[in-house]
């Protein structure tokens, strides 16, 4: 399920029933138990150390393994009620291999004992073995040096399952109860924690433990207007982050204000759901938008998505390359345009940059699901492609010989693939404000959250919505519209881009449940920008009939 999908849930009032797929295996546990150790880095060590040794006895030439604990609490509300708390506990190991030149792979589910290990690795050569009769060309990987005994944690102030439930159900029955004394009807609110304990090791050399935290607060308000029976709707503005509880105990300097709070370090969920009522309310007598050319200004909260899905999944080299085409497609950014070296993405205040390392990020980790350690690495500069997202046995193709560090499986029981990393658009270079940058917009739209989406299966042509907005004339906010929609393609849409605020109005935005493969796996992804400016971009009215 993806970020659109679950929104959409909210709005049906549907969230206590149906939650988004769980890891592989996964069992119901008390609070409690999320807080156990699990097991300890060297009898982690042996474990994977007897299944390397098992599959290089069966004719391996290279093996990786990965331990997984997989932790997750929901705690879901709806008004005055608590309509689900889950608390899941996942825990198996995968065995990946190459033999005879092709990959294989198995898994096993509470894997304890050294036999437990070997039986996974010799089913993974076996496979490998059989696939092997059928391959075309043999795997190429990246030469990857190994690390020895590492670990990396996520830099977590408050572990959100240290949290007494009580005091999440606290926090959400108060922004349950402020939505509804400030105009709503209707409010659902959840609270998504996940915290992964992650072991890697390969026939490299890198023993890597790692442990990573999330957390994404979310409600969704509905106003209906009693006269008309129309509903209008505002979901949160919170952006799903990699941080700890400490992301819902705001410091005010953390905050910046405008139209709407927005968010840097801290979301304070109370202040944002009061301003959702009072909007959803005031979109009732909000003026339908006249279809036409307008000057866009899109906040980082609705930017994140366009980014996501017109830069961030065209960019993933399986895609270009026609490996993958599940979940919306292949790409248009084929490699003949990035061999080029002279393909417009965008215009040249657009660079765009993969970030594996960005601390607070969804996406952030030390080592990738290959062990290789993450950087940060361009994919669009100053307008143009300059490269791809990819993974150990793929930058041959794109002539490089170093993993960029973007490999994830969302479970032990699932392979490890190429997925999209942090993809951002970074700050504009001259100090620029929002304030100033609307200050010489004639005629445009102010756009605030993420909304409804459609894109093509090249990732090309495509139609985004958001949460609120607002009319600019001749410099100045003139009210509330709504009914809005934007059209364009990728590539016409970004080389509009005239004006990018700088690091100042820097945030992240993201989708804690983006889908991708077949079987799907679900991953984590952060996309940070600042407001930015497009300048001549089509707007059609969602409300009226053709």
């Amino acid at each position: 399920m993806n970020r659109r999908d679950f929104n959409q849930l909210l709005g049906m009032g549907t969230a206590g029933i149906l939650l988004p797929a769980l890891p592989a295996f996964s069992r119901p546990v008390s609070p409690e138990m999320l807080l156990e150790p699990g097991l300890d880095v060297a009898t982690k060590k042996r474990l994977a150390d007897a299944a390397m040794n098992a599959a290089k006895s069966k004719g391996a030439s290279y093996t990786d393994v990965r331990i997984g604990r997989y932790l997750n609490q929901f705690v879901v509300t709806r008004e005055d009620k608590v309509e689900n708390i889950v608390n899941t506990e996942s825990y198996g190991v995968g065995v990946r291999v190459i033999a005879d030149g092709c990959w294989g792979f198995a898994a096993v589910v509470d894997a304890k004992s050294e036999a437990d290990m070997a039986k996974a690795a010799e089913k993974a050569v076996a496979i490998a073995k059989a696939n092997a009769k059928l391959m075309k060309q043999p795997v190429q990987l990246a030469p990857q040096k190994g690390y020895g005994e590492v670990n990396w944690k996520a830099p977590i102030q408050k572990n959100a399952f240290e949290v007494p439930i009580k005091e999440k159900v606290d926090l959400l029955m108060e922004v349950n109860g402020a939505a509804m004394k400030n105009g709503a009807n209707f409010v659902n609110s959840v609270l998504f924690m996940v915290n992964e304990q992650k072991y890697f090791a390969s026939t490299d050399g890198t023993y890597a433990d790692q442990d990573i935290h999330r957390i994404w607060p979310i409600f969704n308000v509905t106003s209906i207007d009693a006269k008309s029976g129309k509903f209008e709707t505002r979901n949160a503005l919170s952006a799903p982050v990699g941080m700890g509880y400490e992301y819902l105990q705001t410091n005010p300097a953390d905050k910046v204000t405008g139209i709407t709070t927005r968010y840097n370090k801290g979301y304070d969920m109370l202040e944002d759901v009061i301003a959702a009522a009072k909007q959803a309310k005031a979109k009732h007598t909000a003026k339908s938008v006249e279809a036409g050319k307008y000057d866009l200004v899109l906040d980082p909260s609705h930017l994140w998505l366009t980014i996501h899905e017109s830069v961030g999944h065209p960019l993933e080299l399986d895609r270009v390359l026609g490996y993958e085409a599940n979940f919306a497609g292949t790409s248009f950014a084929t490699l003949d345009k990035w061999q080029s070296k002279s393909f417009n993405y965008g215009s040249k205040q657009v660079n765009f940059f993969a970030d594996k390392t960005q601390v607070g990020s969804l996406g952030a980790v030390g080592y990738d699901d290959e062990g290789v350690q993450t950087k940060k690495w361009d994919l669009v500069k100053d307008g143009v492609l300059v490269n791809y997202q990819a993974i150990r046995d793929q930058v041959h193709i794109i002539g490089e010989n170093e993993s960029q560090g973007c490999c994830y499986a969302d479970s032990w029981s699932s392979v490890q693939f190429q997925r999209m990393a942090n993809v951002s658009l970074a700050a504009g270079k001259t100090p620029l404000s929002v304030q100033e940058m609307i200050k010489d917009v004639k005629k445009g739209i102010y756009i605030i959250g993420d909304g409804s989406f459609s894109i093509d299966q090249q990732r090309y042509n495509f139609q985004f919505g958001g949460q609120l907005y607002y009319e600019i004339k001749d410099g100045q906010i003139a009210g509330m519209l709504k009914d809005v929609a934007y059209q364009s393609n990728t590539q016409e849409f970004w080389n509009s881009c005239v004006a990018v605020c700088d690091e100042k109005d820097y945030r992240l935005g993201g989708s804690f449940f983006d889908g991708k493969g077949q079987p799907p796996q679900s991953s984590a992804v952060s996309h940070g920008s600042s407001t930015a400016r497009f300048n001549g971009v089509n707007v059609i009215n969602t409300a009226r009939k053709i």
